[in-house]
């Protein structure tokens, strides 16, 4: 079924030509952008069939071909992240009802697909009941990597709610690209990227940078600057930054060894440093084992 589904995926982009409509076309909230400014889509390929969705804390451009968002884009403020800290998680997936049925995603696509329903506006980020509900939709979401998810780059998002909480306001946008040899779709229906991005601005200081990471098991992840991001995945994510800000990449933390599933084993612990640790534990039991059943 996934070979099948991978065999279609080249065609999808082409094939999936169905308008997305006026649902969204209009909306606008420039509170979320850098500079009041909407990322810009360097790639012409990418815009055909788009629909701008505005939520409390969070906007995205959805695309009616990959039937994901191109992107996510969230302002952070110290304030935001300490409120979101307050709000317990409650999972609640749901269709996007403003998007026509055609071309939206739906709950039976990620059923059994192998995948997660990954967040490009992740639900920690949000400062009330009613946005994380929100960042539910499955307007925000891609099929992710579980284990890429669940570990590196949950890590990647606990990393910059810190920094925001150091800095006091960072402009993030998060998306997915779809470029590379092996495209794949699930339910022949949603595509799923090859890479996933974090890109990050600090107006305080004017600088930026992304995290870019494999999505798949391996943890891999580097930093880029934002025009090395633009020509990776097609898109100006901080049009109103310098030329000279986007050409130059701020140091980026690595990220935190974190998983949805469990705690962080320390209060800055790298991921690679976890991994390390955990790593060394396990193979001090199978010594120890080792050692007990041969004495």
């Amino acid at each position: 079924m996934m070979q099948d589904a991978r065999r279609r995926a080249p065609a999808l982009l082409a094939a999936l030509a169905l308008a997305v409509g006026p649902a969204g076309a209009s909306e606008s909230c420039p509170r979320h952008f850098a500079g009041g400014r909407l990322p810009m889509l360097a790639d012409p390929k990418l815009a055909a069939d788009t629909a701008p969705l505005c939520f409390d804390a969070f906007a995205i451009l959805f695309s009616g071909r990959s039937r994901t968002p191109l992107y996510a884009a969230e302002r952070l403020t110290r304030a935001s992240v300490a409120a979101a800290r307050t709000v317990d998680r409650a999972d609640a997936f749901h269709e996007e009802d403003r998007l026509p049925a055609r071309t939206r995603s739906e709950l039976g696509d990620y059923l059994r697909s192998g995948y997660d329903r990954g967040h490009m506006a992740p639900a920690a980020d949000m400062p009330t009941p009613e946005a994380q509900a929100q960042s539910f939709s499955l307007a925000n979401m891609v099929p992710q990597n579980r284990t890429a998810n669940r570990n590196v780059w949950s890590g990647i998002e606990e990393r910059v709610r810190r920094l925001a909480i150091r800095r006091g306001e960072l402009f993030v946008v998060t998306g997915p690209i779809f470029s590379g040899p092996a495209a794949e779709a699930i339910n022949g229906r949603v595509l799923v990227p090859m890479q996933i991005y974090k890109a990050i601005y600090d107006p305080a200081r004017g600088e930026a940078a992304a995290y870019l990471a494999g999505n798949d098991a391996t943890g891999a992840w580097r930093a880029v600057s934002i025009a090395t991001l633009k020509e990776t995945a097609g898109i100006d994510v901080f049009p109103a930054l310098p030329d000279a800000a986007k050409a130059r990449a701020m140091s980026l933390p690595e990220p935190l060894a974190s998983s949805r599933d469990g705690g962080r084993s320390g209060a800055d612990e790298s991921f690679g440093s976890w991994a390390k640790r955990a790593l060394h534990q396990i193979l001090r039991r199978v010594w120890r084992d080792l050692m007990r059943s041969i004495f």
